[in-house]
């Protein structure tokens, strides 16, 4: 997974030194791959990740028979043609406020609620590059890469629209899904 809209916080003493001070010192000492964008103070009760209202993630696939070499580890190669009329279809099931545990791992804890809702799906593409974009209220582990395996497998012929339709109107984790590749997955955006 990448992430090109993550938000983090830590507990600094307050005006140790300037918000543009703290962006320089720690891109100074961070891996190359790794950019602080911006740092600014924020009220004490702030939390990065409690205190988030929403998150946009975004899916790219590379739908054609040779896999371009600068998007190895950066998209999901899919050399079969996709049918992108039934994948936008798959993708319209998702839209609204729905219970997603049939679309979630297990990571180890029991969450409150698998219950989410889904602002758009939008997906946009140019020759062989597809793009799906998320926005909803919160994600589940793994949920996107669940939600991008069922679409894709709708768009390849190898799933029904209607196994979709029962997923979210029966949840069960038990149910056969296939995970997407974590290599095509971008966090966009947090919402506060």
């Amino acid at each position: 997974m990448h992430a090109l809209g993550q938000c983090a916080h830590v507990d600094v003493p307050a005006a140790h030194f300037a918000a543009e001070r703290w962006l320089k010192a720690l891109n100074g000492v961070l891996p190359p791959a790794i950019r602080i964008l911006q740092a600014r103070f924020v009220a004490k009760s702030f939390h990065a990740r409690f205190s988030a209202k929403g998150k946009a993630y975004r899916y790219r696939i590379i739908n054609g028979t040779v896999r371009p070499p600068l998007e190895i580890g950066r998209a999901w190669h899919i050399a079969a043609p996709l049918d992108r009329e039934l994948l936008g279809r798959a993708a319209k099931l998702f839209l609204g406020r729905h219970d997603f545990a049939a679309f979630a791992a297990n990571r180890g804890k029991k969450e409150r609620s698998t219950v989410r809702t889904m602002e758009y799906v939008r997906i946009t593409g140019r020759r062989d590059l597809l793009e799906i974009e998320f926005s909803a209220d919160g994600f589940l582990y793994k949920m996107v890469r669940l939600m991008v395996g069922a679409m894709a497998r709708c768009a390849l012929g190898k799933e029904s629209l209607q196994s979709i339709e029962l997923r979210l109107e029966r949840p069960s984790r038990t149910s056969a899904r296939f995970v997407a590749p974590a290599a095509g997955l971008y966090l966009v955006r947090v919402r506060y």
